[in-house]
């Protein structure tokens, strides 16, 4: 029985979805935006979001090796902190997922994973409405 069992497994064995949710936040961090299976991207947030607020708070040697181990790349692990540069006065909520329908083979739900980057413009709104 899987009862509270958090870790979605996607119908993968363990090193496969390693590598997938490597691939996807690659390619992620590269086009801002990714067009996947819903649940691909709802078991993808967490993940991603765990590795910004690393890359957040990574300014010794450790928390950037750890981010290479995880993204398999030093040129993907820059981008990746030069990205959570942008979300320093954010606790969380670094991605949205939105529905974009369903895929026409298969009828699979479908979803774009995107990275937030209107944080500033946010904050700068709600401190003039308040």
């Amino acid at each position: 029985m899987r009862h509270k069992k958090l870790v979605v497994k996607l119908n993968k064995k363990a090193p496969e979805l390693k590598a997938m949710f490597n691939n996807m936040v690659a390619s992620l961090l590269d086009a801002g935006s990714i067009k996947t299976t819903l649940p691909k991207a709802k078991a993808l947030r967490p993940y991603v979001e765990k590795l910004i607020t690393k890359a957040k708070n990574s300014d010794d040697l450790a928390s950037f090796r750890y981010l290479v181990s995880k993204l398999n790349s030093i040129e993907t692990a820059r981008k990746m902190k030069a990205i959570s540069s942008n979300y320093s006065g954010v606790n969380g909520g670094y991605t949205r997922i939105v529905k974009c329908g369903y895929r026409y083979g298969d009828d699979a739900p479908m979803a774009y994973i995107q990275l937030i980057s209107d944080f500033n413009t946010r904050k700068k709104s709600s401190a003039v409405s308040a």
